[in-house]
């Protein structure tokens, strides 16, 4: 019995205990995302710790927010789009068909909102996660592959770890309620309340009356060497399934990859810690300093703006219709000295202060890379719209940085993702590539990957799939310029090619194509006319000779035809 069942409610509770070590080595992280958070929603006087007590002299500027809206669209203004290329001549066709079918499956899982969503943790906090499942219920009960966003807070991995590839055990948790649970699973007794670290919200759900579901994914060695990655989905100490206790599966592990089906998006890494630190951490002390000087500014400007006076107790000034600007006249009982009533004068604040918020909001540009060309913004009488792209270009290196991180990520997602292909498509699938109405369809299953004693292997090669409008006219004006420079004139092809070993553009294998087109198709026009030229002097020279010749006598029988008759 023991063999049959290896994960009881022993080893469920071992695991739980881990889970709870996990998530004492995990405190301090949760606690800076969740006040990374408050700094996103402008909630950062509570983060801080600095209220005043008076919420309308607490400003919120929406500088640090606006930094983070900016590179969330450079992000989306390059969505990234997979192209998968063999390593192998013979796995070409395969190589094509996963190309067309990877996107595909990203647009079936909503992969574009899961990016979106994603982008906000990776840039506030330097966390975001993705997961790869096989989902049993799709594809009406068929099962298909689940590309998802997973909460940070939900994951718990090994402390101390760089890569959570490297942790022994992997821990997803979430708060079902216990009707669901008994409803789902009827005959089990399914209660267990876990605290778990949550987000500051307006309506709060909160946790009581909710169970903890644990996923537990857990690696151990192969017998043939390697390791294998087992699941293990548990409530308290129940066990409600094991693929371990699956005899199909308990040798050769839950996934054919053998690795944990997350992928984490890092911005900033951390030695020594599979998470990293966002643009928040950067930027909420310049943020901080720009509010604080705000407050200043607004409570002189307050101050300043709504008079006060000194009235002598023996003035006899009606202090009631004096403060009733509406009334035309204010009685005096007796005669009013002119010290009798004198304003309160408010000094305006020095005017450094002024100038350091100003500082410091562009301390706050510079250390997040959201200067004003960024947004289209110009300076210094810059007009020109392809000066304005070129300056974007050149100040967009923190957007280009962070952007190729996600497309590592993406690309160890488009990796699991033909993983499981191989080890669940056995069934043939039909995909729609192009057409909105019917269009072309490709139909594709796992046989050519696990057929043979070799399984083809594939590398990722990531692009835009969507270019930045100010990106798109930086390489409309290259355009214009290569054109300008004659560099598509097809007598110049051998030093327009020469001159492009030198350069790098995207797109500058197709220029360079058509280059040698042109040159190729000139040598063609210019040897079809040589020939032409040469055909025609020949010709000339025929019709010159035949000319020139000498009559040739008549013969005997010529001589018989009369002369009228004759053509000589």
């Amino acid at each position: 019995m023991e063999q049959k069942c290896k994960i009881g409610a022993q080893q469920a509770a071992e695991a739980r205990r881990t889970l709870e070590k996990y998530r004492q080595g995990k405190r301090a992280l949760e606690q800076r995302i969740i006040e990374d958070d408050k700094w996103y929603r402008l909630r950062h006087w509570d983060a801080a710790g600095r209220h005043s007590g008076n919420p309308g002299d607490e400003p919120a500027s929406a500088w640090l927010f606006n930094s983070l809206l900016n590179k969330h669209g450079d992000m989306m203004d390059n969505f990234p789009s997979p192209a998968v290329l063999p390593r192998e001549p013979s796995d070409r066709s395969d190589a094509q068909a996963l190309s067309a079918i990877l996107p595909v499956i990203l647009e079936r899982s909503r992969f574009e909102e899961a990016y979106s969503r994603n982008a906000y943790p990776k840039l506030q906090h330097g966390t975001a996660c993705y997961g790869v499942f096989w989902d049993n219920s799709l594809e009406h009960g068929r099962g298909d592959i689940r590309v998802t966003d997973v909460d940070p807070l939900s994951l718990f991995w090994e402390p101390g770890v760089s890569d959570i590839q490297d942790s022994r055990n992997l821990f997803v948790v979430s708060m079902v309620e216990d009707e669901v649970l008994a409803a789902s699973y009827p005959g089990k007794k399914l209660h267990a309340p876990m605290t778990l670290a949550e987000y500051q919200r307006d309506d709060p759900a909160g946790q009581d009356g909710r169970s903890a579901v644990i996923d537990w994914y857990y690696k151990r060695p192969a017998k043939s060497g390697g390791m294998l990655v087992h699941y293990c989905k548990f409530v308290g100490d129940t066990v409600l399934y094991a693929s371990e206790n699956d005899p199909l599966l308990r040798e050769k592990g839950f996934y054919d990859h053998g690795k944990y089906p997350f992928v984490l998006d890092i911005l900033f890494p951390v030695r020594g810690s599979a998470a990293g630190f966002g643009f928040v951490d950067v930027m909420k002390s310049p943020q901080m300093y720009i509010d604080e000087l705000d407050r200043m500014l607004l409570r002189n400007a307050r101050l300043a703006g709504k008079p006060r006076w000194f009235v002598r107790d023996a003035c006899g000034v009606n202090e009631e219709e004096f403060a009733d600007w509406e009334r035309d006249f204010v009685h005096v009982a007796g005669r009013m000295e002119a010290d009798d009533l004198r304003q309160v004068e408010v000094k305006p604040l020095p005017a450094f202060i002024a100038n350091h918020r100003q500082m410091k909001v562009q301390e706050l540009k510079e250390t997040s890379g959201n200067r004003d060309f960024a947004q289209g913004g110009t300076t210094s009488g810059v007009t020109a719209a392809s000066a304005i792209a070129a300056l974007q270009e050149a100040g967009n290196k923190l957007s280009r940085d962070l952007i190729k991180g996600s497309y590592r990520a993406f690309s160890e997602v488009c990796y699991l993702i033909i993983e499981l292909i191989r080890q669940f498509y056995d069934e043939e699938r039909a995909f729609r590539i192009t057409g909105e109405n019917g269009g072309a369809f490709i139909r594709y299953s796992n046989a050519q990957l696990r057929g043979g004693g070799r399984e083809p292997v594939f590398d990722i090669v990531v692009k835009a799939q969507k270019s930045n409008p100010f990106s798109q006219l930086s390489q409309n004006e290259q355009a214009k310029e290569l054109y300008r420079l004659g560099f598509f004139r097809p007598e110049l092809a051998e030093q327009a090619l020469g001159a492009l070993e030198l350069m790098q553009f995207e797109g500058i294998e197709g220029v360079r194509a058509w280059i040698a087109g042109n040159a190729q198709r000139l040598r063609e026009r210019q040897e079809r006319q040589q020939a032409l030229e040469i055909a025609a002097q020949q010709a000339q020279t025929a019709q010159a000779n035949a000319i020139r010749a000498p009559r040739q006598p008549l013969t005997a029988a010529e001589k018989l035809v009369p002369k009228e008759g004759r053509h000589d």
